[in-house]
């Protein structure tokens, strides 16, 4: 992943590492002012939400609000947009939400700035510390998956902020989808620190801490609401939109030099149709299309959005070879933009999604291969 260099303003890039708290804050005492980073920078300037210095056995914490601002939203709003994306994060380091004392629950993230807002923002009013791993600003189920939120760095971080001397118990707070990538044990042997997984979603946080920190099984229940699936698809549209920009163009231009402007409209338009309909209507109704297959749902979802081409365009007159072709490419394409929806969901597993790519992309470009062939034989029959 590239990662750009640091700038100043909260919630933009940061260099990894670069700005870890307690580290680079005894570097300059706080009676000489603010504790600086490695390249000079003020260290507030990078801390979203900061609000001041919290005073601990092991050097200043800093103190972040729990109230979002509007460029905290905007932020939010450009990343499911696909903007800034990669580079969305926050520095990595302990926090102080409210003035935590040493019996103070101890919560760990990641340091995905749109989680980091999440966390801080559903715990407003209380008084925790909040552990930020360097995942590089991937959120904590992906992170998980890549061994960036795991065992090594929780270790690494502990060490790193001197958290023995700052907290008087011993008991780390991680969120259920950061389990894979994290050995309780191994964790527990080299700090002394103790592992509970907490909840799944950040929302049940507070149910969480005034249950005497005990899970309920609703805390564990998987969701993919309708909403939580809404939310994902502007960020798959941009990531879909230069590719389906360009074959467009190429259907378009093929299209009119082999039968002529309506032609050109009709191809184009029934492959960005395929798109939407994978990207989008595919997600969006889900649990009511048949079958397990990502693929396979997406695919019964474009075999509808033909059956509209088709009539909405005089299919009659298509011919045969046109019309299997259509049938063949067009459900194709909105299977492979469904199958990308594997990734969003915690429903899927690394097997599953591998198993499914392997059967399902071979049919795919197969389908696509043989509707060719078809196009180009349907030039030469009458």
């Amino acid at each position: 992943m590239q990662i750009k260099s640091l700038k100043k303003s909260a919630g933009r890039t940061v260099r990894p590492g670069s700005l870890q708290m307690l580290e680079m804050a005894e570097a300059k005492p706080p009676c000489c002012g603010p504790p600086t980073t490695a390249t000079g920078g003020v260290i507030s300037e990078a801390v979203p939400g900061f609000v001041g210095w919290l005073k601990t056995a092991a050097g200043p914490v800093a103190q972040v609000a729990t109230e979002l601002t509007f460029r905290d939203h905007l932020g939010a709003c450009q990343v499911r947009w696909g903007f800034r994306r990669m580079s969305y994060l926050v520095p990595p380091g302990l926090y102080a939400l409210g003035t935590p004392t040493g019996e103070a629950a101890m919560v760990v993230t990641c340091n995905y700035k749109m989680t980091f807002d999440l966390v801080r923002r559903v715990l407003h009013g209380r008084n925790v510390w909040l552990l930020v791993l360097e995942t590089h600003g991937v959120n904590v189920w992906c992170a998980a998956g890549k061994g960036t939120f795991g065992t090594r760095e929780l270790v690494r971080r502990l060490k790193a902020t001197r958290l023995a001397e700052i907290v008087g118990h011993r008991r780390l707070l991680l969120p259920i989808l950061g389990a894979p990538g994290v050995a309780a044990h191994e964790v527990s042997k080299q700090t002394g620190f103790a592992v509970s997984y907490a909840t799944l979603r950040a929302e049940d946080l507070p149910a969480y801490l005034d249950n005497k920190m005990t899970t309920t099984p609703a805390m564990r229940a998987v969701t993919f609401t309708w909403y939580e699936r809404l939310v994902l698809i502007p960020v798959e549209l941009v990531m879909a939109a230069r590719t389906t920009l360009i074959v467009g163009c190429v259907l378009y231009i093929v299209g009119a030099l082999a039968g002529g402007r309506t032609a050109s409209l009709t191809l184009s338009l029934a492959y960005l149709g395929a798109v939407l309909t994978g990207v989008a209507l595919g997600p969006l109704l889900l649990p009511w299309l048949p079958g397990k297959s990502f693929a396979g749902k997406g695919a019964i979802a474009g075999v509808a959005w033909v059956l509209v081409c088709y009539l909405m365009a005089g299919g009659s007159s298509w011919g045969v070879p046109t019309t299997t072709a259509a049938f063949l490419a067009l459900p194709a394409v909105s299977a492979y933009y469904t199958l990308n929806f594997t990734g969003c969901t915690v429903y899927t597993s690394r097997s599953g999604v591998k198993k499914e790519m392997r059967l399902g992309l071979p049919l795919m470009g197969g389908a696509i291969a043989v509707s060719l062939i078809l196009l180009v034989i349907g030039q030469f029959l009458p």
